[in-house]
């Protein structure tokens, strides 16, 4: 019998083995000289909520202001042994209220960020997108998630898996550009990221409108439409994330094996992509959506505590480099 039969000794094969990695840490230390975020909490009105609020709060993270039906609020914070008495509680009867309220406290400088609560996304988005809300800017919002997996070499940012369904070529470019502040705000680096845009294959073929809109991103950038990154496309998800892939199929790019952010074709691929780096490459992630005037904290009902914590750390973040100019 051959030296074969040894090679999976352990539970698990080699390749899924999950390793410890602590950029999470990296980034919970990068917050710790930086004031506590005060944030709007909109309709946090369940128990695992308001846990996260409070962990998000032990680490300094955020100051909350929690939106919605103080009866609901008090009943979800009794269920989770959670003391509100040093928390500013402001009283609105519904969802939709909370978050018409939390646009207000934006908008009037009140709160420097916004966090969902229980209430679904296109509730909480429906007001800060209105037509003259006072959050909106010239650039469409996008959602990032990003994402520390054992698998890969550092942080990498999945685009947009939540907020745009199916995002023309014009969306995809604002998404780049959110995107990119995304990744300025997190790492701080003088580098320009990279950005892989995806599709199904490496080439462009006019049947696949993917790989026509990696096209037209690409010479986007060149010509200075898209700044601050370099874009390769279209791209395969093996050889984005993969050297060895790449170079098997001959393909020459500084982008390759070593992107920083991918940039999916549709909300679908988006989704399906960061739900299976989270829940089998058990990959710490965290959630924020760009492209309004403040940051705006936004993860999944079935995220779990070190998701929304470290989704309160990438906004703390995210509101530095807006107040130093970094990003806009």
């Amino acid at each position: 019998m051959s030296d074969r039969s040894h090679a999976f000794a352990s539970d698990e094969p080699p390749e899924i083995q999950v390793h410890p990695h602590d950029r999470y840490h990296a980034v919970i230390d990068r917050c710790a000289t930086l004031p506590p975020l005060l944030t709007a909490v909109v309709h946090p009105v369940d128990a695992h909520m308001l846990t996260a609020v409070a962990d998000a709060v032990m680490e300094r993270l955020i100051e909350p202001v929690l939106v919605g039906p103080t009866g609901r609020i008090e009943k979800a914070a009794a269920e989770g042994g959670i003391d509100l008495s040093s928390w500013r509680v402001i009283d609105v009867p519904h969802s939709h209220a909370s978050a018409e309220k939390a646009v207000e406290l934006a908008v009037s400088c009140q709160v420097k960020a916004i966090m969902k609560g229980s209430l679904h996304t296109d509730e909480l988005l429906g007001p800060i997108v209105a037509h003259g809300s006072g959050l909106r800017t010239e650039r469409r919002l996008s959602h990032a998630y990003v994402m520390d997996t054992a698998g890969y070499h550092k942080w990498l940012i999945v685009t947009d898996s939540v907020v745009n369904i199916s995002p023309d070529l014009s969306t995809k470019a604002d998404i780049c550009r959110n995107a990119v502040d995304a990744w300025v705000a997190l790492t701080g680096e003088s580098r320009l990221p990279k950005i892989a845009v995806l599709a199904a294959v490496e080439v462009v073929n006019p049947a696949m409108q993917a790989t026509l809109d990696a096209a037209a991103l690409c010479k986007m950038a060149e010509r200075g439409q898209i700044t601050g990154c370099i874009i390769d496309g279209p791209l395969a998800f093996d050889n984005a994330i993969s050297r060895d892939a790449a170079q098997e199929k001959r393909i020459d790019s500084p982008v390759a094996g070593d992107a920083d952010i991918l940039l999916t074709p549709d909300i679908e691929a988006g989704n399906i992509l960061a739900k299976q780096l989270t829940f089998i490459s058990h990959a710490d992630a965290a959630g924020v959506v760009m492209g309004a005037k403040v940051p705006i904290i936004l993860t999944s009902r079935a995220d779990n505590l070190r998701t929304r914590v470290l989704s309160c750390a990438l906004a703390v973040l995210v509101q530095k480099a807006k107040a130093e100019g970094r990003i806009k």
